[in-house]
């Protein structure tokens, strides 16, 4: 059985130079802090790359979910794209005037509007694909497959434990 890290455990310290030129050593950055600065970046990169084909990155999210959950309503559409309920609304608006989604009626509740993934929508999505995979890519470039596989696993189970917590 493996031990858990305790969230106080001792993290390495390093040594940096202070103002006046002496040695002192410092915490490393917190994991959460290196996350965040993570997450910033990888959305800059993506936001780019995602401009080119004139998608932002919240319909990219969206889309995905889409693809990933086949149709869903505009409150599970917010809700697995992080965006509000309302900022999901304006979204779906310009995907629905774009062609990229359609919506229908919920068979099983009429008072329920149904998302789902048009052709177009589905083709967009896998140019976009590829725009991510490019930030990913580089990312993760000097990894070897292993690693990455490793971290991958790793991440989902941060978030599967913060979703426990």
């Amino acid at each position: 059985m493996t031990q858990k890290t305790p969230p106080t455990a001792p993290r390495a310290r390093t040594a940096q130079p202070s103002a006046e030129g002496s040695l002192h050593t410092v915490p490393p950055m917190r994991l959460s802090y290196l996350i965040g600065q993570l997450d910033r970046v990888v959305s800059r990169r993506l936001t780019e790359a995602l401009a080119r084909h004139g998608l932002t990155l919240p319909q990219y999210t969206a889309l995905s979910v889409l693809r990933a959950r086949g149709r869903a309503s505009n409150a599970q559409l917010a809700e697995r794209s992080f965006i509000t309920p309302q900022a999901a609304n304006e979204v779906v608006k310009t995907m629905e005037a774009n062609g990229w989604v359609m919506r229908e009626a919920d068979p099983m509740n009429r008072r329920v509007v149904l998302l789902s993934l048009t052709e177009a929508g589905n083709a967009l999505l896998g140019e976009c694909d590829a725009a991510a995979d490019h930030v990913e890519g580089a990312m993760l470039d000097d990894m070897d497959t292993e690693t990455a596989e490793k971290l991958h696993v790793l991440l989902h189970a941060c978030v599967r434990n913060l979703r426990a917590a």
